[in-house]
């Protein structure tokens, strides 16, 4: 999979230069990106009709941040002088396009005399270019209305990712905070990194079964701290991120970096902190996906041997924040251990980040992968607990071409087209993390209310004065008959609620006298974002030329 370093790389020094005064002018607030009220006023000028500047917004904001980067604009530029030239935009029509370095600036009607008007003088470093005179000083004042200059205040949403981090912090954490939330479900989201992060895809399976070897095969290349072996040679957790340079950098480094959405993982202790790294390179790719390794899932005699951190909870806090999860199987390794079954069930509430797949698949020929595939599939079938079938990937991800003498032409031909799909299911990630991070804090909206409700009433059963310890073990021994209570009185789905053995476990380590009564108030504040505030920010950040 090969994803290009932008368009700034393709785009000559010359008009990088052109380019970044028209931002600067552009940029009503100088805090380096094109609203949709920039960008209207802006492109307006380039006398596009409304529908074609719909898409060339469309192309450029491909991640649905709503507004534009440096990056993004100078693809929104070229767009716009593509089709003033005559070709239909499309999402590849950059990419087809021979030599980008030959796009010239767009004819935008008007700029000049915006230029001239804010220098008042046309004498001083101007250079031609579209065929009249402009000026070379990059402009941060905004020349379309009377604002300051000032750079936007912290309570100025300038993004979707803005306004989801205001109402986080407002709104929603509160309520976690509150009713300790964290400690049973999502941990709290403690830095703008936790938002601001890559997406993430995380690879896990039994030993061997091609994890790293997935990694290096995507990358082309190897990353620091890989290794690769029949035995289990991955023994840490190792996040594969973008870096200045290559390195390897230590777990209790890693967790106390403000910039690194690994903070939480200091409540898995020193002992897990010592098993988790991260290793960073410069590569086009990891500019947009971040990968996470993970130890092989121990099977037989070894699984006996007890880690000495909280595997599962490891597991289930990286799928939190992961935006594919990718299980790994061979044909000679479909059976599910207690382990893996264990860690498969700390994935629930992530179904639809999932994806299976059945690699070193021509290890075996195709009478064998059939057998192969109906038995990892009834595997599957009981663990994951669901009627739908999960979509299921066959190749053999490694630098090696695929064995034609075991699978066949026909078989060859699968691989093709199974890798492909995987590989487009990749590409799509960047460009759906926005709609991934709305929809997984709409979900943990939904999450934390549910539990405060429960919290609530736990608390509510409990004596004022005597028997607070006979009381406490009824309840907990009794937390379904809770949880039924709960979902009655506020009409809540049976499908959002906790897994009642997990919450069991939590809640044991608690004095249930000890938490807060129901306050309406955080509820009816948590009820307005989902109600109002967050359809309010997506139609503010929507297209604007819609």
């Amino acid at each position: 999979m090969e994803i290009t370093s932008g368009p700034i790389s393709s785009c000559s020094k010359e008009h990088q230069k052109i380019y970044q005064d028209w931002f600067s002018l552009a940029d009503s607030d100088g805090d380096g990106r094109i609203t949709g009220n920039d960008a209207t006023k802006f492109f307006a000028m380039s006398n596009l009709s409304r529908p074609e500047l719909k898409q060339v917004w469309a192309i450029a904001d491909s991640k649905r941040q709503g507004f534009l980067g440096f990056k993004e604009f100078i693809t929104a530029i070229q767009l716009v002088s593509l089709a003033q030239a005559g070709h239909e935009l499309t999402q590849d029509l950059l990419k087809v396009t021979d030599d980008r370095e030959v796009i010239k600036p767009p004819l935008m009607e008007g700029l000049d005399d915006l230029l001239a008007k804010h220098k008042g003088s046309k004498s001083n470093g101007n250079y031609e270019t579209n065929g009249s005179t402009m000026l070379q000083p990059s402009l941060s004042v905004n020349l379309f209305t009377s604002k300051s200059t000032k750079k936007a205040t912290f309570s100025a949403v300038t993004s979707i990712t803005d306004g989801l981090k205001r109402l986080y912090t407002e709104k929603l954490k509160p309520l976690e905070v509150g009713y300790h939330f964290n400690d049973f479900a999502f941990p709290l989201l403690q830095t703008n990194s936790d938002f601001d992060a890559k997406p993430m895809v995380m690879l896990l399976g039994q030993y061997s079964t091609g994890k790293t070897t997935f990694i290096k095969h995507l990358l082309k290349c190897d990353y620091p701290g890989a290794h690769i072996g029949p035995e289990p040679t991955t023994d840490r957790f190792v996040v594969v991120m973008s870096g200045p340079d290559e390195r390897s950098i230590p777990g209790n480094t890693i967790a106390v970096q403000a910039d690194m959405p690994f903070s939480g993982l200091t409540t898995f202790g020193g002992s897990f902190l010592s098993k988790f790294e991260c290793s960073q390179m410069p590569h086009p790719l990891l500019e947009h996906i971040t990968f996470v390794d993970t130890p092989g899932v121990l099977s037989g005699e070894k699984q006996r041997t007890q880690r000495s951190y909280d595997f599962t909870g490891v597991i289930s806090w990286f799928a939190a924040k992961c935006d594919l999860i990718l299980l790994l199987f061979d044909p000679h390794k479909l059976d599910i251990s207690d382990e893996f079954k264990r860690v498969i069930s700390s994935l629930r509430g992530h179904d639809d980040k999932i994806r299976v797949v059945l690699n070193k698949a021509d290890q075996v020929d195709t009478q064998q992968l059939m057998r192969v595939y109906g038995a990892l599939m009834w595997s599957l079938g009981k663990v994951l607990n669901t009627p739908e079938v999960v979509r299921v990937y066959i190749g053999s991800f490694n630098d090696k071409p695929v064995n034609e003498a075991a699978v066949g032409p026909i078989g060859k031909d699968l691989f093709e087209k199974e890798q492909d799909d995987l590989l487009l299911d990749l590409i799509d990630i960047p460009k759906k993390a926005c709609d991934r991070r709305i929809n997984e804090f709409v979900k943990r909206a939904r999450a934390a209310k549910i539990h405060a409700y429960i919290i609530s009433q736990l608390k509510k059963e409990m004596p004022t004065v005597l028997g607070k310890a006979k009381t406490q073990q009824r309840l907990i021994d009794n937390l379904e008959d809770i949880f039924a209570k709960v979902q009655r009185e506020f009409h809540l789905p049976a499908g959002d609620f906790p897994n009642v053995e997990h919450f069991r476990e939590i809640l044991n380590n608690y004095s249930i006298d000890k938490f807060e009564k129901l306050k309406p108030k955080m509820i009816q504040a948590v009820d307005d974002m989902l109600g109002y505030d967050i359809p309010e920010l997506l139609k503010n950040f929507r297209n604007p030329y819609e």
